[in-house]
């Protein structure tokens, strides 16, 4: 059905979902309206709200249908609310039913949404606006409460997709990890019929959890036993909430006349690569800014070429990226995100930059706490964006890899012998590697390395060490 047919939306979703962030994302463009869960039985739409478009409760479960028709006069634009399994029974066969609705079907890897649950219940935390007053416990995996979550869960979505089948309609499928893709939700503003794009300054709905479910159990080898039994996803592992990347091409740097092309991963540090590159080029010359038609005629006219990316291991990495952005108040330094970090989350950073009296400790315990900031940032928990500059390697390579796959991923301990063989591989004759990525600091990381940063940037980033199988750092 057009979007411009629809009459009202609903989300068909569940409990810990990401309904309320994917409600708010709805909100957020001109012409569309939200309700929240309009037929939740112990509230009208919104916690301890007991009426709405001049109704009560009572009048809404004596005649739900009713509450539908005065919300699409309410007002200008499309209205629509959030539906789950546990409503109105009378409201999910109407609207399941009911062409003019445009659905919208939320779904979340079910062990997320069961040990979400339970985390909520236990902190009363449902929603969370900012890292600052996130509240975490742990929980204990019941297998036959998890079974019983997953049969209600099949039933709600099997009725779904049976009445659509059979009814002859379609929807638009929302994956909660598809909650960080912009393009995605332009996508769902595009089937609703919104009148322009969104105005994101009102989202302000946060993931609670990004932790892998293990680090949320009491019991994760118990839950690992019951999810491996009944197939499904392990409890170790790390859903992914950093907003998607496109690969960088700008960045990408080629040899003029030598077949060699670098896929960079971007980050803060000083990259030497490109310098490598020109002494290998016969002419020293470097292209960059290339657009895909430039890298596609580059390739035609390097037969034999060989393409290579870099990855560094992450606390070096993310102490570049603090010490050249964050630490210092000079013209390349994130003057929003310092302040932000300053202000409201406790990062100790010098407010006017580092002198005399900044130390080795001073240095350990702000970036520490930048490392800390780090975990709830690439989990999705701030409001402050996810710079490229420490955004996870994993994220930033399947960003390249979408638009090609390189030769080589060489670790920037290997560097220098991998970029010999690079050239070997090329047939070209090159100069062996000098230099090293290191932004300028105060103090060498070396300095202030301890067993309290290790383990604050396995926890900030464990899908890059899960991915690439980082160790322990250790250092020059």
């Amino acid at each position: 059905m057009p979007a411009n047919s629809f009459r009202y939306w609903v989300v068909l979703g569940g409990m810990r979902t990401g309904s309320n962030l994917l409600e708010e994302h709805l909100a957020a463009f001109p012409g569309i309206a939200a309700h929240g869960e309009l037929f939740n039985p112990h509230f009208f739409g919104r916690p301890s709200q007991k009426s709405q478009f001049g109704l009560s409760m009572q009048s809404r479960d004596s005649d739900p249908l009713r509450v539908i028709e005065v919300m699409q006069a309410s007002g200008d634009g499309l209205h629509g609310f959030r539906l789950f399994h546990d409503h109105d029974r009378r409201v999910i066969s109407h609207v399941l039913n009911d062409p003019n609705a445009a659905k919208i079907i939320l779904t979340r890897r079910p062990v997320d949404s069961y040990v979400s649950l339970k985390v909520a219940r236990k902190t009363g935390q449902w929603w969370l606006g900012d890292l600052k007053t996130a509240r975490v416990a742990k929980v204990t995996f019941d297998g036959e409460e998890y079974s019983e979550f997953l049969d209600t869960l099949s039933a709600f979505q099997s009725r779904i997709s049976r009445i659509l089948q059979t009814t002859g309609q379609t929807a638009f499928n929302i994956d909660y990890d598809d909650l960080a893709d912009g393009e995605v939700v332009q996508g769902l503003g595009k089937f609703l019929g919104a009148t322009g794009p969104q105005d994101t300054a009102g989202i302000r709905a946060k993931v609670q959890n990004p932790d892998p479910l293990s680090a949320r159990l009491t019991n994760p080898d118990e839950a690992q036993e019951v999810l491996s039994r009944l197939a499904t996803p392990d409890a170790g592992s790390t859903t992914l909430r950093e907003p998607g990347r496109g690969p960088g091409l700008k960045f990408f740097r080629a040899c003029a006349n030598a077949p060699l092309l670098y896929m960079p991963i971007r980050g803060a540090g000083i990259d030497p690569v490109p310098h490598w590159l020109a002494s290998v080029d016969p002419d020293h010359s470097v292209l960059s800014s290339l657009t895909q038609q430039d890298m596609r005629r580059w390739k035609r006219k390097h037969p034999g070429h060989r393409s290579f990316t870099v990855v560094r291991h992450p606390l070096p990495r993310a102490y570049d990226a603090f010490c050249r952005f964050l630490l210092p108040t000079g013209a390349e330094a994130y003057a929003d995100l310092r302040d932000a970090l300053i202000n409201r989350y406790d990062v100790p950073l010098p407010r006017n930059g580092t002198d005399a009296s900044w130390s080795a400790d001073s240095q350990n315990a702000a970036f520490h706490a930048f490392l800390l900031f780090l975990k709830g940032n690439l989990g999705g928990q701030t409001s402050l964006r996810v710079d490229s500059t420490w955004a996870s390697q994993g994220t930033l390579l399947q960003a390249i890899t979408d638009f090609a796959i390189p030769d080589r991923v060489i670790r920037e301990e290997d560097l220098s012998a991998s970029l010999a063989e690079v050239a070997r591989d090329a047939k070209v004759d090159a100069p062996k590697m000098t230099g090293s990525f290191s932004a300028t600091s105060p103090f060498e990381l070396a300095e202030i390395h301890d067993e309290k940063l290790e383990k604050a940037v396995r926890a900030a980033y464990q899908r890059d060490f899960m991915m690439f199988g980082f160790d322990r750092w250790k250092g020059d």
